[in-house]
């Protein structure tokens, strides 16, 4: 696994935006995995579930470059303009769905 990006300069102090895939739940569709925007807090689906909903969210909004797990125990990043995995070894725990 490799250190941050130079996109982690971007990154906010954020909350979720939900407590599952926020797209998902307003159609009542469903996903595999969560991330959330560490730009915004928004949560979506990982690119195993259906939809997508993480990666089509950054597609509407490259500004928001990284997302971090949303699982509980599990404290990876992803970069999607680099296509980088990477964690951050001073950031406070990853936050998850309950």
């Amino acid at each position: 696994m490799d250190g941050p990006c130079e996109h982690v300069e971007l990154v906010s102090s954020v909350e979720p935006s939900a407590d599952g895939c926020e797209d998902c739940l307003r159609t009542g569709d469903q996903w595999v995995h969560l991330r959330i925007c560490m730009s915004c807090g928004h949560v979506g689906c990982c690119d195993s579930s259906p939809n997508r909903h993480a990666t089509v969210h950054w597609h509407s909004r490259p500004e928001h470059p990284i997302v971090r797990s949303f699982e509980p125990g599990e404290n990876w990043w992803w970069c999607f303009p680099d296509a980088r995995l990477f964690e951050v070894a001073s950031a406070a725990p990853a936050p998850s769905h309950s």
